[in-house]
């Protein structure tokens, strides 16, 4: 039955959703502590479950097409569409589908901004930290040739 196979997808991509709040959350922990070494594996397992759900969004699109041929409906109805001329007991399936994915991705939404600005924080912090030492610190220019010193002799205060 095309509504089954559609609520078998819609259950798995909620896992996945689910999945990528939690692979966000695991970021954000990160960018907190500034414990940021493991970030970029972080990163990746994000991107991973990302690419996981578009591959399921496929399926997804197929099955929702299948179900509205079902129905009666034209392609490219959305879940509440569906769910408004489908039977019971799937009309009431797929409006909880409906609600989590609505609760899902404000979730996401709201995490991924987050991190994005605490990205941009540490970033902006980072910078300023290179360049008050780029003026007091012996470096290196971009060729690798050690960087002469602009600041010359510099007197103490030794009374303190």
């Amino acid at each position: 039955m095309p509504l089954k196979a559609l609520s078998d997808i819609l259950w798995r991509e909620r896992e996945l959703l689910e999945q990528l709040l939690f692979k966000l959350e695991v970021e954000q922990l990160f960018l907190i502590t500034g414990r940021t070494t493991r970030l970029p594996l972080a990163t990746r397992e994000v991107e991973e479950v990302l690419e996981t759900i578009r591959a399921a969004e496929l399926g997804r699109t197929v099955e929702v097409g299948e179900a509205a041929r079902t129905l009666g409906l034209p392609t490219g109805v959305s879940l509440l569409d569906l769910a408004h001329a489908a039977p019971a007991p799937w009309d009431a399936i797929l409006l909880e589908h409906r609600k989590n994915f609505v609760r899902l991705t404000a979730e996401i939404s709201e995490l991924a901004q987050s991190n994005r600005d605490l990205l941009a924080t540490t970033h902006r912090a980072t910078q300023e930290t290179l360049m008050s030492l780029r003026e007091s610190v012996h470096t290196y220019d971009p060729s690798g040739a050690a960087a002469a010193s602009a600041t010359g002799a510099q007197l103490l205060d030794e009374t303190f």
